[in-house]
C-alpha cells in the first residue's frame, strides 16, 4: 500500500499514574534492544521496556502523536481513543508484556518487521519537541474553543478539538470528517441547510460526516455552565 500507519492516542480518561510509551531513549544501542526482544520472545524473559523506550506521563485530553516508525504502546490506567490512518493493519508487535495464548505459549510477535521499521532517531528530545503537547488554538470566543491537536506534519490526517457551550458550524472542505465526543454527555448534529435530519450523539460515540455534506452544526445540548461538550474531528488534509 502507498501509505503507512500513522496514528495517535487521544486520552479520553485516565488515572493519576497514567502514561504511554513513545520513542526510544537517548543513547540506546539498537542491537542490544533487538537482542533483548528476541530473548523475551524465545526464553520467557521479561523485556525491560523502560530501559529502551520513553515512559511519558499523560493526563485526560492529552493527544499523543505517533507517526509511522515510532515505537509506542499505551500504558495502564488509560482510556485511549486511537485515531489512525489504517487501523491495525501495519502495527508490528515486538513485545507482548509476557502474555500467552490459549496454548500457554507466548503470543506471536513481529520482531523482524518491527526492527526494520523503527526510526531510531525518534529519541526522547525529538518526542518531546514533536509528538506531545502540540496543541494550537485556532479560534477562541465565548462558548467556543477550537484547537488543532495534530497530527504530526509527517501524517496526512488533521485533528481539531472543539470545546463548546454554544453551537458551532463546521465545514467539511472536501474531506470526510470522523468525530468522537470526548467530553460531556451529548450533542445534536444538525444541517444548517436541512440537508439531513438532526441526530444525537453521546459520550465516546464516533460518528461520520460525509464530505458531500459541506457544512454541519454541532449543538452542545449536553453542556452546562463551566462544563462544555468536547468533540474531536479528524479529516484528511
Amino acid at each position: 500500500m502507498n501509505y503507512t500507519q500513522d496514528k495517535s492516542y487521544y486520552i479520553l480518561d485516565c488515572e493519576e499514574d497514567a502514561h504511554v510509551y513513545l520513542g526510544v531513549k537517548e543513547g540506546i544501542k539498537p542491537e542490544e534492544m533487538e537482542a533483548d526482544l528476541r530473548k523475551a520472545e524465545k526464553e520467557g524473559y521479561h523485556f525491560p521496556a523502560e530501559d529502551y523506550v520513553n515512559k511519558i506521563p499523560v493526563k485526560k485530553h492529552d493527544h499523543v502523536l505517533i507517526p509511522a516508525g515510532t515505537v509506542h504502546c499505551s500504558g495502564a490506567n488509560t482510556l485511549v481513543l486511537e485515531i489512525s490512518a489504517t487501523p491495525y493493519i501495519f502495527t508490528f508487535k515486538m513485545w507482548d508484556w509476557g502474555r500467552v495464548g490459549l496454548d500457554g505459549m507466548p503470543r506471536p510477535t513481529h520482531i523482524d518487521h518491527g526492527i526494520s521499521n523503527i526510526q531510531w532517531d525518534r529519541t526522547t528530545s525529538w518526542v518531546e519537541n514533536n509528538l506531545i503537547h502540540q496543541e494550537v488554538t485556532v479560534r477562541e470566543e465565548e462558548g467556543i474553543l477550537v484547537e488543532r491537536t495534530g497530527l504530526h506534519q509527517r501524517e496526512f490526517i488533521d485533528t481539531y478539538r472543539y470545546m463548546l457551550t454554544k453551537p458551532v458550524v463546521c465545514q467539511t472542505s472536501d474531506s470526510v470528517h470522523v468525530l468522537n465526543i470526548i467530553e460531556g454527555e451529548k450533542a445534536v448534529i444538525e444541517s444548517p441547510t436541512d440537508s439531513f435530519e438532526p441526530f444525537e450523539v453521546h459520550y465516546a460515540e464516533t460518528f461520520i460526516i460525509p464530505a458531500s455534506v459541506g457544512s454541519y452544526r454541532i449543538n452542545p445540548t449536553g453542556a452546562s455552565e463551566g462544563h462544555p461538550v468536547g468533540i474531536i474531528a479528524a479529516s484528511v488534509r
